[in-house]
């Protein structure tokens, strides 16, 4: 905990390599203090066709997170609002770059070590 998984268009590996992609929104994580380094997963699913922005076929970035209950909204206000800043840096010309924020509830969650 927590995951990332980032939709987006696979043109935008054109401009920046899947890993650049990673660790951008992996080290953004960190540096809001609010998580371990070694709880953090972020994955990237690329789609080179069957999407719509807009009703075209725009390019895009959606970061979806999944992180467990707990942080304020400020907290998670601030997660959201640095890694979008950080990737529209690095894609300053893709017109759709957003990212929405979604709690665990602790009493629901399980991993493999917890059972």
């Amino acid at each position: 905990m927590p995951h990332f998984v980032i939709d987006c268009s696979k043109n935008i590996l054109n401009f920046q390599d899947s890993n650049t992609i990673l660790q951008t929104v992996h080290l953004t994580a960190i540096d809001t203090g609010l998580f371990d380094e070694g709880d953090i997963k972020v994955r990237l699913n690329p789609f080179d066709k069957d999407y719509l922005v807009g009703g075209k076929e725009n390019d895009f970035i959606h970061v979806f997170a999944n992180i467990m209950e707990g942080r304020t909204t400020e907290q998670k206000t601030n997660l959201s609002t640095q890694i979008v800043k950080k990737l529209k840096g690095l894609f300053p010309h893709i017109p759709f770059i957003a990212m929405n924020i979604r709690d665990f509830e602790k009493a629901t969650y399980s991993n493999k070590d917890m059972v």
